[in-house]
């Protein structure tokens, strides 16, 4: 592997570069300067350090105009091409092809969140984009936003009330919470849980605090009332088993309630009581809004949960 030496480019300001090209092709200092939009007197400056740095006079005065010495043309050979692809390369447009593409993509999300989207989303890549890899990385709104400065994620999902302004996000879709549980053990005397059915049975709570009160104790607590909490954890992979097991219910996003329901036959029903709904975004750091591969994943990412929203 090659290795660029920084301390060779002290004596050197790359900007003298164009001044070296509009000589080689001008031949006069006027005309090169007129080119550059500087004056003479700048121009006459900028090739004087040019051959300080360089030991050699590189372009000297004849009868001819400014012509180039053996040693310029020596340099022109390396240096003209240098300015052309540097050019090309400033004004290149990214491209990204999914289905030529071979890249890893580190998301942060929680796993509830990655269990109701990585299926349909590895579907996807699968058929579009086969050499696109995933990592998921447990996140929540408290350190997602710091795993992306960190550059240990490129993309978070998740609840994020505040975004700071070197970060970019997207809304997905609006979820609130709803009770899960056997309809075999826990039995409902209509299609909805009443209030005293819900505070009658023992209660499983997700928290992220891995606490045994959370959000939907508080609004209880609020109204005078009280649960049961009986198993706290901070994954909601637990959950669904111990409902099927005993009866118990636990309050989840309709998000994770709608995929154990297909997917275990548990019942799904709405709170007996008003909470508030919240927002699943995409978060990612601004200075990735050039890069074509996230953006296409984005965009992805944004049409499953599209679908699955609606569905």
């Amino acid at each position: 592997m090659h290795h660029i030496n920084e301390s060779d480019f002290r004596r050197l300001d790359l900007n003298l570069l164009l001044v070296f090209h509009a000589l080689l092709h001008e031949r006069s200092v006027t005309r090169a300067a007129q080119r550059l939009f500087i004056g003479q007197p700048a121009l006459s400056g900028a090739l004087k350090r040019l051959r300080a740095a360089l030991g050699d006079e590189l372009f000297v005065r004849t009868s001819h105009g400014m012509t180039p010495t053996p040693r310029a043309l020596e340099l022109a050979r390396v240096i003209e091409p240098l300015l052309l692809s540097l050019q090309q390369a400033l004004h290149a447009t990214p491209a990204f092809d999914p289905a030529r593409a071979e890249r890893v993509f580190r998301i942060g999300l929680s796993d509830a969140l990655e269990v109701a989207l990585m299926p349909r989303l590895m579907q996807r890549l699968s058929a579009q984009a086969p050499g696109v890899r995933l990592v998921a990385r447990a996140a929540d709104r408290t350190d997602a936003p710091a795993m992306l400065d960190a550059a240990e994620i490129e993309l978070a999902a998740g609840v994020f009330i505040d975004c700071a302004a070197w970060h970019r996000r997207r809304a997905l879709f609006d979820w609130h919470f709803v009770c899960v549980y056997n309809p075999a053990l826990v039995k409902a005397r209509g299609p909805r849980l009443t209030l005293d059915e819900y505070l009658g049975h023992p209660h499983l709570l997700t928290s992220f605090s891995a606490g045994l009160s959370g959000l939907v104790d508080e609004l209880l607590r609020e109204k005078g009332l009280a649960r049961q909490v009986v198993f706290s954890s901070r994954n909601f992979a637990t959950s669904p088993f111990i409902v099927r097991q005993m009866p118990a219910i636990t309050t989840v996003p309709t998000f994770a309630a709608d995929t154990w329901r297909d997917a275990l036959g548990l019942a799904v029903s709405p709170l007996p009581f008003d909470s508030p709904g919240y927002a699943v975004s995409l978060l990612w750091a601004a200075a990735h809004d050039g890069d074509p591969g996230l953006q296409w994943l984005v965009g992805l990412m944004t049409e499953v949960f599209s679908e699955k929203s609606a569905a």
